[in-house]
Order: structure tokens, then sequence, then C-alpha cells
């Protein structure tokens, strides 16, 4: 597992494709179906489209079910703000898009581990150390935010079940106090880990 989506060991074509390629693929795609899914009919084909990338990557419905329940709400936040300015149509795409870019992003995530996909970001990036960018301490930065996205997940869990275990009913203060609290001294501890290697 890694600690962007569920990282599946395997054989496939999908698997076997380098990271860098991926990405870009990843990239290419969303701006098309961007550009060029205007319709419920076009979106459709795309979800066929997405749906033979995860056969083809032999990654089950579970996996897809989990990774796109997340996002869930967000859409249906959106959905329900595109009929108020739209129509139905324009909002099943706009939603729809975004569900099958988080599903093709999904894709990339289960068939490639999270350290293949920082040296491909970490190599695409070194023409850039030419003009003064400092390459090294950005993927630094990409690695770290990574590393603390299973933490955040982790500690929302945590103080959610210590909620319902004191029977309170969900707010602000009791949630969402305590995960900012766990992620400032998080942020803390990183930095403290950092300085004490020279890194500061």
């Amino acid at each position: 597992m890694t600690v962007l989506g569920i990282y599946q060991r395997g054989t496939s074509p999908v698997h076997r494709l380098p990271a860098g390629l991926k990405l870009l693929g990843l990239g290419a795609l969303i701006v098309l179906m961007s550009v060029l899914v205007t319709t419920p009919a076009r979106l459709g084909i795309a979800a066929l489209v997405v749906v033979a990338l995860w056969a083809l990557a032999r990654i089950g419905p579970r996996t897809a079910i989990a990774q796109l329940r997340p996002v869930l709400w967000v859409v249906v936040f959106i959905f329900g703000f595109q009929l108020l300015f739209t129509d139905w149509q324009r909002a099943l795409v706009v939603c729809g898009i975004l569900l099958l870019s988080v599903a093709l992003a999904a894709v990339v995530t289960a068939t490639t581990r999270t350290t293949d996909m920082l040296d491909a970001l970490t190599t695409a990036m070194r023409p850039l150390a030419r003009i003064g960018v400092p390459v090294d301490q950005v993927a630094l930065a990409l690695a770290l935010a990574i590393r603390s996205i299973p933490l955040m997940v982790e500690t929302v869990r945590q103080v959610d079940e210590a909620r319902r275990a004191r029977g309170l009913r969900f707010s602000p203060r009791i949630v969402v106090a305590p995960v900012v609290v766990s992620a400032l001294r998080t942020a803390d501890g990183f930095a403290e880990a950092l300085i004490a290697r020279g890194l500061d």
C-alpha cells in the first residue's frame, strides 16, 4: 500500500508502464475530457474508456468505489450548485468529468509506487535547476506532503472515533479543532527533524 491511494502489485500492461508516462497520460486524458466531453452521451463514452483502463489494470470494482467514495459529497454539492445556475445536463457533465478524473488518478496510484512517481517528478524538474529552482528541496517538500496525507487521515479517524465514543454530535469545534492542532504539531515535528539534519 502506498500513501496515495492503494497500490496493488501486478503485472498488467498498466503496471509495466513508466511512472512518468502514466502521469503525462493522466494529465492529457483529463485535459481531453475537459475539452471534448460536452454532452451526456460523450460522458458515457469517456466512462467506458475509464472502465476499460481499470479492467486493463486488473483492478477490482471495490478499489474503484473506495477511491471515489471520499469525493462523492463534493460531487453532490457541485451538482446542486450547477443545477442552480445551469441545467441538469451541464451539471451531469461537470460532475461526471470530476468523478472520471478521480478514477483516472486512482488507476495511476493503484498501479504506481509513490516513490516511482516522486522519482519521475524529480527527473522532470531537473532542467529547472539551471534557472535556480531548488529541485531537491521541492522533491523533499512533495515527499513530506505525501507522507502527511495518511497521518491526517488517521488523525481524523481517531478524532471521529473519540467523538462517537463520547456520544457527541459532529461539530467544527469537536472535530476540526483537534485535527488542526494535530496537523500543526505534526508540522512542528517535521520542521524539527529537518533542522536536526541541517535542512533548515
